[in-house]
């Protein structure tokens, strides 16, 4: 520290050991430089240049949870169709929504494959229910009934299923934020 820092006796922060990173908000994770984080929606082959699977969109997410700044693993996540009246082929049977998938965060926070993709994934209005109170629970020991987050659910639309849509949460006990991710 120098000048009016060092006078008031101000240190600098001390940078860590080895370089870490944590951009949340381009939804990636790498622990040390150079490492690659399965799901990081990597661009993929596209047909008309000999590729196989453009075309193919896919819902990806992942949980961070902000209380712990790591991953929340082990947290029950479901995916569900919202019928709109209005569209055809109608999403829901019966006109109600119904549930599509169903996954649990592994160690990185994500889920082992893409939620739903391919010819299953279709436009339209769909939610994510992250099931974070079982998880606050036990990660965090949050008590009380009822809990102020207990399953979080998030709204949103489908507008192109030919691209990648990647919904992740940042969690705590009593806030959360979401974006659309790549």
């Amino acid at each position: 520290a120098t000048g009016a820092a060092a006078a008031a006796g101000v240190r600098p922060f001390p940078r860590p050991a080895r370089p870490l990173c944590l951009l949340a908000t381009a939804g990636i994770i790498a622990r040390e430089p150079g490492t690659a984080v399965r799901g990081t929606g990597a661009p993929r082959p596209d047909p008309a240049k000999g590729g196989e699977t453009a075309g193919m969109g896919r819902l990806t997410t992942h949980v961070l949870d902000t209380m712990a700044g790591a991953p929340a693993a082990g947290l029950a996540i479901e995916l569900w169709a919202i019928p709109d009246p209005g569209r055809r082929p109608e999403p829901a049977p019966g006109g109600r929504m119904h549930r599509l998938a169903a996954a649990v965060t592994n160690p990185d926070g994500r889920t082992d494959e893409p939620l739903v993709e391919g010819e299953a994934f279709a436009a339209g209005r769909h939610e994510l229910r992250f099931h974070a109170g079982e998880y606050l629970r036990a990660r965090h020991r949050i008590e009380g009934s009822p809990l102020f987050l207990d399953e979080v659910p998030i709204r949103f639309g489908i507008a192109d299923p030919m691209q990648h849509y990647h919904v992740p949460l940042l969690l705590s006990a009593y806030g959360y934020s979401t974006y659309r991710g790549s």
